[in-house]
């Protein structure tokens, strides 16, 4: 692989604040989750009830230790407030709405004041500039837009950095490659997999995708492995960067990695203040023990959300490239859990394994079945075109032997043609679970 190109900031890019103190950020954070606390408790009836039922007000906090007194938030509190009863000002206010897909349910609706779209514009475009973009680069969106987060935000944070957008949204893979070659963007957003859907169509076209004029691409949406920022670095020569964000704490840009140190992602404490919690029993942990994400927002009018569980795994660590802090890659969400013969197996897992074999993709998925009281399963792969035609036999032996080593699990692989797995222009399926409902 060439060089990649050097796009750490230079002297003065940087906001004060994303080099204060920790006593700076932490008088900051005090004195906004104060504030948001009162917004929540005077002005949205759910919590005013969940604090009164958990025995906590907001004049009891005052050290940022207190805030583990305050109830959480599920996603199952926001269904049951649908639509607009999370909201703290009056829909009149709201300048934007935006929802989950609702698949699992009722949709999760979220609001957003004019100040909280400017919020969310500097967060993000903060996350593209640790990234490594900069003012005048052009910024390719493939996120999609509507009600998904991932589109506007990104597009709003590229041009609040001062880029030229791009504004491609998801699918039509043979045009997203076109413009590539055609606009020469410098900076791509979009989800790792279709990522990788978009690598498929430039060999396609035959076209090398080490020649476009991508510099960086911002990631995000679903879990993906320090493996696959391997492949996508080495098939574009292009810096591969992680982006984390919910829609219902804010959207894309709540944190993000540095592009000069890849090494977690900071979450932008400033406005959003990070927990990691026992998810079992919901003690709060220390840092550098890993567990599930807990955020609380410090700054939004329209839907302030307090202590809510995420279900994403990780850690917190010590800053590095900025001030705040870091939180490791996402392993997993206790809702992506499989759990198999006993074994606890996230997608990412697989994933990881898949990519040590040089013959195959990172397209892939895994099939959950149960035969009487046995739980199967077998994990479909793509082969890369070129070793297809000669034959991947031990591939899949040695990834099921690399599952069963490493994971614990015995797998069925089977190993298929270019192209076989179906291509998702959002989140990608990764799991199909056909086992019975007990």
């Amino acid at each position: 692989m060439d060089a990649l190109p050097d796009l750490s900031p230079r002297h003065g890019d940087l906001e004060p604040i994303e080099l204060a103190s920790r006593d700076e950020i932490a008088a900051l954070q005090t004195q906004r989750l104060a504030w948001s606390l009162r917004h929540a408790y005077d002005n949205v009836p759910h919590y005013r009830r969940a604090f009164q039922a958990a025995g906590a007000h907001p004049d009891d906090f005052r050290t940022l230790e207190d805030l583990a007194k305050f109830p959480f938030t599920t996603k199952q509190d926001l269904r049951e407030n649908y639509p607009f009863g999370m909201f703290a000002v009056p829909r009149e206010r709201v300048a934007r709405i935006h929802a989950s897909s609702g698949t699992t349910g009722k949709p999760t609706v979220v609001g957003y004041t004019l100040k909280d779209i400017d919020t969310w514009a500097t967060v993000v475009a903060r996350s593209i500039r640790a990234s490594g973009g900069r003012p005048g680069m052009a910024v390719h969106v493939a996120y999609g837009y509507g009600l998904f987060t991932g589109g506007l935000g990104a597009h709003y944070g590229a041009e609040k950095l001062g880029c030229t957008v791009i504004p491609m949204s998801g699918g039509q893979t043979e045009r997203q490659v076109q413009l590539i070659q055609d606009f020469r963007p410098d900076v791509i957003m979009v989800t790792p997999s279709y990522m990788l859907a978009l690598l498929d169509g430039f060999r396609a076209a035959g076209l090398d995708p080490r020649g476009t004029s991508l510099k960086v691409g911002i990631f995000g949406a679903e879990p993906w492995t320090n493996a696959m920022r391997q492949e996508i670095e080495r098939a574009f020569n292009m810096h591969a960067v992680d982006i984390y964000g919910l829609s219902e704490v804010m959207g894309p840009g709540v944190a993000n990695e540095c592009v000069e140190t890849k090494d977690g992602l900071h979450v932008w404490e400033d406005h959003f203040y990070p927990e990691i919690i026992d998810p079992e029993t919901g003690r709060v942990l220390p840092d550098g023990e890993e567990g599930e994400l807990v955020f609380t927002s410090l700054t939004k009018e329209a839907m302030p959300v307090i202590r809510y569980r995420t279900r994403d795994l990780t850690r917190l660590l010590p800053g590095t490239a900025r001030s705040m802090r870091r939180m490791a890659k996402i392993t997993g969400r206790n809702d992506d859990m499989m759990v198999v013969r006993g074994v606890n197996v996230f997608p990412t897992q697989v994933e990881e394994q898949i990519l040590r074999l040089d013959m195959l993709t990172g397209h892939y998925q895994v099939i959950l079945t149960r035969e009487g009281r046995m739980d199967d399963m077998t994990v479909h792969v793509e082969a890369r075109p070129e070793a297809w035609a000669a034959g991947i036999e031990d591939q899949g032996r040695e990834l099921a032997h690399h599952i069963k080593q490493m994971i614990g699990v015995t797998a069925k692989v089977v190993v298929v043609a270019p192209g076989e797995i179906e291509r998702s222009t959002g989140k990608a399926k990764r799991v199909v679970d056909k086992r019975p409902r007990e």
